[in-house]
């Protein structure tokens, strides 16, 4: 199988570690079970030929994913082509210092399988828990990654914040595997300033995109891909993009919409509120067959441009595991060998790939002969 970068897109799902009451069973899973079937869910996702896992962080009930690195470690020694990420990691309320340790040892666990997903969070009541003003979630931010770069690019930070204890003579260990830091995506929802902070560094974008009607996701990543040409990092369209959706499929449309419904009506998230039709209608939330799904996702390219990845929701609102695996057969079987030959047609050639650890090593001047990790499939 072609890897994801030769391909140009990255292809996998993501979670956020819910764990929800199943609303036609009438049980709920313990905290034991949701964490073992998130391995499960991952395991998965590369048998049926995925690229990417991506774990949220959540330090409140009913969510289980409080330690991604953790997890995506132990995913790291039961997979050997996924990648893994997390949507998101904490940079307002983790320590920037513990952020770099624990991603510099996921890049060495997993051979450089490793990325993640910038955010601030908007649980309000986390920041207090960690030592910090939700009102400087901004500043936070902003300060927070200006020291992560650093800490993971030089080898003695002297620096000093305002919102953070000043570091005196610090060296990273371990540094980065082969001196390359792992690619960092800013994930935002709403959050301007976020998209206008990848920009500058010229780092992805990635957007949720599964609440919000396509009008708000193609102003956020119009943003994002202006500015990104703005600071120099080339045209708009070399914009590192990525996008959410969500599915539940059948291969009757008319039986996906009767099971999900259930599911969606009661989530947490957005149960009680627009009906199933109206929220299908008005975000990228997908219920029905692999064609709809697959005409659906097609259509993000006409407002948010050539991407690099895309994510799926498949697991939340208390969908039992034996439903997910079902849903990442679909997935592996009939949708993204669609997509990944659809999003190639006329995908112009300076559009750049889903950044990988080894096409970064490439970028670096690195790649050009025999490297140590050449016959692992993420090496590519």
């Amino acid at each position: 199988m072609n890897s994801a970068e030769e391909l140009g897109m990255q292809f996998g799902i993501f979670t956020v570690g819910d764990v929800t009451a199943d609303p036609t069973a009438g049980t709920t899973p313990s905290e034991a079970e949701r964490i073992q079937a998130t391995l499960a869910i991952a395991r998965k996702a590369e048998d049926v030929g995925l690229d990417v896992f991506a774990t949220g962080e959540h330090h409140n009930p009913p969510f289980v994913p409080s330690s991604p690195t953790t997890l995506l470690g132990c995913i790291a020694g039961q997979t050997e082509r996924l990648l893994l990420s997390t949507a998101t990691t904490l940079i307002t309320t983790n320590d920037p210092v513990k952020i770099a340790e624990d991603f510099s040892v996921l890049q060495h666990v997993s051979g450089g399988r490793a990325d993640l997903m910038l955010g601030r969070g908007n649980t309000g009541p986390v920041y207090p828990w960690f030592g910090q003003d939700i009102r400087q979630a901004i500043p936070l931010t902003v300060e927070h990654y200006g020291l992560l770069r650093r800490l993971w690019r030089e080898d003695v930070v002297d620096w000093e914040g305002e919102l953070r204890s000043s570091l005196q003579g610090f060296t990273l260990a371990p540094r980065p595997l082969d001196g390359v830091p792992p690619f960092v995506w800013h994930a935002a929802i709403r959050t301007p300033e976020v998209a206008e902070l990848a920009a500058h560094y010229g780092d992805g974008f990635f957007a949720n995109h599964i609440f919000w009607p396509a009008s708000h996701t193609q102003s956020m990543v119009e943003l994002y891909r202006r500015r990104f040409a703005h600071y120099g990092h080339g045209s708009p369209e070399q914009a590192i993009v990525g996008l959410g959706g969500q599915v539940f499929m059948r291969h009757n449309s008319q039986d996906a919409v009767k099971e999900f419904r259930p599911y969606f009506d009661n989530a947490p998230v957005y149960g009680h509120g627009p009906s199933l039709e109206d929220f299908t209608a008005l975000t990228p939330l997908t219920v029905g067959s692999p064609a709809q799904v697959i005409e659906k996702t097609l259509g993000f390219r006409e407002y948010a441009g050539d991407y690099q990845r895309q994510l799926f929701l498949v697991d939340h609102a208390g969908l039992p595991l034996k439903t997910v695996l079902e849903q990442l057969d679909i997935l592996g079987e009939e949708v993204v060998p669609v997509l990944r030959k659809e999003f190639a047609v006329g995908r112009p050639a300076d559009v750049p790939p889903a950044p990988t650890h080894r096409s970064l090593l490439r970028a670096r001047g690195d790649g050009g002969g025999p490297h140590p990790d050449d016959d692992h499939p993420e090496a590519r």
